[in-house]
């Protein structure tokens, strides 16, 4: 039996993260990319740079609000670094 997961999704523009999450990865990235989210429509060069995946959206929704904190976000600076330099700054 295929059990649903909800995803827990970081963006980039090279300068800034967006995080997220939603029980449809896919779709989500397609939304944020063609404009449809008001938070990142503005935001050119958006990149998927980290996601994970749980199978309770309220664990999913902890982990979005801790990302979102200083510091979770430096922590996925640190966890990142690497992946981040990849990213040009728009």
């Amino acid at each position: 039996m295929l059990r649903e997961f909800y995803y827990v999704y970081v963006l980039f523009d090279g300068r800034r993260f967006y995080i997220g999450y939603s029980g449809d990865l896919r779709q989500r990235i397609r939304k944020h990319k063609s404009g449809g989210v008001k938070l990142t429509k503005n935001r050119k060069g958006l990149r998927l740079v980290f996601y994970e995946a749980y199978l309770s959206k309220e664990d999913a929704q902890r982990r979005e609000k801790y990302l979102k904190t200083a510091k979770g976000k430096k922590a996925l600076k640190l966890m990142l670094r690497d992946s981040l330099k990849l990213c040009p700054v728009v």
